[in-house]
C-alpha cells in the first residue's frame, strides 16, 4: 500500500495516473482541503469525472473522515439538475475521495471577479436566473425524502459563490452540497471559516440552530453580489464582520446598480431580512418570486451560455482542447483495488444519517443569543486584553499619585 502522505501525481492527458479505477488527467484545483483532479475510467470512455481528493494531513483525523463519508453519502440522493452529481465516495491507496460529473465552466467567484476586472457587471437577468436555479437546487433538497418517504432535513449552510458552478453550456450548479456540512464543522476547528463569515446569515453567525432559511438568505447574498459586483458583507477585522452580518443592515442594490428595478429590490431585501420569519419561507418562494420577474426580460438560458462563453473565451478554447485531449488519452486497463471495495461496502450497508428537525416555526430575536464557538477565541483574547490595559492605567495611576 501507498505511503498516505507521499504526493500523488496529477497526471496529465499525455501521461494518465492511475488511482482506483480511475486514470487522472491533470489538477483542476487545490485548496485546503481537498485536491480536485480530471479523471476517467476505462469502463466510461466517454464522460469525464472530478475527483475530489482529501488531504492526507486530514485523512489522518478520524472524525473528519467520519464526517466526509456520512455526509457524501447523503450527496449522492441528490439528483437534481442544480446540484452537481456525486457518483461515488471510496478510498485508493489510503486516500478518501468522492467522484462527481465534471462541469465545464467557472464559479461564480471567478465570474465576479472577471467582472471586476473589466469594470462590468453581471446583466441583471441573467443576475436573476442564476439566482433562480440556486434556489432550485436548494428546495430540491430541502425536501428531498428517504425511501419511507421521511425528510432528509439538508440544509446546506454553504451557499456562497465558490459553490455554484457555472457551465459553458449555460447550466447553473451548486457544487459540494453533501459535503458542505461536514467541511464547515472540520474548518470552523482549525479557524479557516473566516472567508465564509461573508455569506453566513445572521442567525448561523451566532451559533444558532439554522434551518433552510438560512440557505435563503445565503442565497439573497449573492443575488446583491452579482447585481452590484460588491461584497454586501465586508470589514476589516473578523470581528467587525461577524457584527455586519449579525446586523444584516442591507442597501437596497438599486443604489450601486440603476437597472434595479424596485419590485427586484424588493425580492432582494426580503431574502434579506434580519429576522427568518421576515425572509421567503422557502427556497421555493424565492424561485418563484424570481421566475415571475424574470418573464418581464424575455430572458432564455442561452443568454447565460453566450454571456460566460464571452466573459472566459481563451479559458474556454483551452477548456475544449484539453477535454478533447482527455477523451483521447491512453488508458490501460485501470485496477479497483481492495481499499476501494472495501469502503464502498461499508458505505452501503451504512444507514442514511439522521439530521436535525428543520423547525419553519417563527424563532424569537436572536440579539441575546450565544456567540458561536468559531468566535470564541477571539472575545477571550480581547477581554485579556482590556484587563490588561486596565491594570496597567491602574498602577500608572498609583505611581503619579505616589510621585
Amino acid at each position: 500500500m501507498a505511503n498516505p502522505l507521499s504526493k500523488l501525481s496529477s497526471g496529465s492527458p499525455e501521461n494518465p495516473f492511475p488511482f482506483g479505477k480511475y486514470h487522472l488527467l491533470g489538477l483542476i484545483a487545490r485548496g485546503g482541503m481537498a485536491e480536485v483532479f480530471r479523471a476517467i475510467s476505462p469502463a466510461d470512455l466517454d464522460h469525464i469525472v472530478a475527483i475530489k481528493c482529501m488531504r492526507p494531513q486530514l485523512a489522518k483525523e478520524t472524525r473528519f473522515v467520519e464526517m466526509f463519508i456520512r455526509e457524501g453519502k447523503l450527496a449522492l440522493l441528490l439528483e437534481d439538475e442544480n446540484i452537481v452529481r456525486t457518483l461515488e465516495i471510496g478510498r485508493s491507496e489510503s486516500r478518501y475521495f468522492i467522484t462527481m460529473e465534471y462541469i465545464s465552466g467557472r464559479d461564480l467567484t471567478q465570474l465576479l471577479r472577471r467582472c471586476q476586472e473589466q469594470t462590468r457587471r453581471i446583466p441583471v437577468p441573467h443576475a436573476i436566473y442564476i439566482a433562480s436555479r440556486v434556489c432550485r437546487g436548494l428546495h430540491y433538497a430541502h425536501t428531498r425524502t428517504d425511501d419511507e418517504g421521511r425528510l432528509l432535513n439538508i440544509v446546506n449552510r454553504d451557499v456562497s459563490p465558490s459553490n455554484v458552478r457555472l457551465s459553458y453550456d449555460g447550466e447553473v450548479k451548486m457544487l459540494d452540497f453533501g459535503i458542505a456540512q461536514a467541511m464547515l464543522k472540520f474548518t470552523s476547528e482549525i479557524g479557516v471559516l473566516k472567508g465564509k463569515f461573508s455569506y453566513m446569515s445572521p442567525e448561523q453567525i451566532r451559533g444558532m440552530p439554522v434551518d433552510a432559511r438560512t440557505d435563503i438568505f445565503s442565497t439573497g447574498i449573492l443575488l446583491h453580489e452579482m447585481l452590484t459586483t460588491e461584497k454586501l458583507f465586508r470589514a476589516d477585522s473578523e470581528f467587525d464582520l461577524m457584527e455586519k452580518v449579525r446586523s444584516a443592515d442591507v442597501v437596497r442594490p438599486s443604489k450601486f446598480n440603476r437597472r434595479v428595478k424596485s419590485n427586484l429590490d424588493t425580492i432582494v431585501l426580503k431574502a434579506l431580512a434580519r429576522e427568518p420569519v421576515d425572509r421567503y419561507q422557502t427556497c421555493e418562494e424565492f424561485a418563484d418570486a424570481l421566475e415571475e420577474l424574470l418573464v418581464s426580460y424575455g430572458f432564455q438560458p442561452e443568454e447565460l451560455r453566450d454571456f460566460v462563453r464571452q466573459m472566459f473565451s481563451s479559458e474556454y478554447a483551452l477548456e475544449k482542447s484539453e477535454t478533447q485531449a482527455c477523451l483521447t488519452a491512453p488508458l490501460g486497463d485501470g485496477h479497483l483495488d481492495s481499499d476501494m471495495a472495501e469502503i464502498e461496502e461499508d458505505l452501503l450497508q451504512t444507514p442514511v444519517p439522521e439530521l436535525e428537525p428543520v423547525i419553519m416555526e417563527p424563532k424569537p430575536t436572536v440579539e441575546d443569543a450565544p456567540i458561536p464557538m468559531a468566535n470564541n477565541k477571539l472575545l477571550v483574547w480581547v477581554i485579556l486584553v482590556a484587563a490588561i490595559a486596565i491594570a496597567a492605567t491602574a498602577v500608572i495611576i498609583l505611581f503619579l499619585k505616589g510621585a
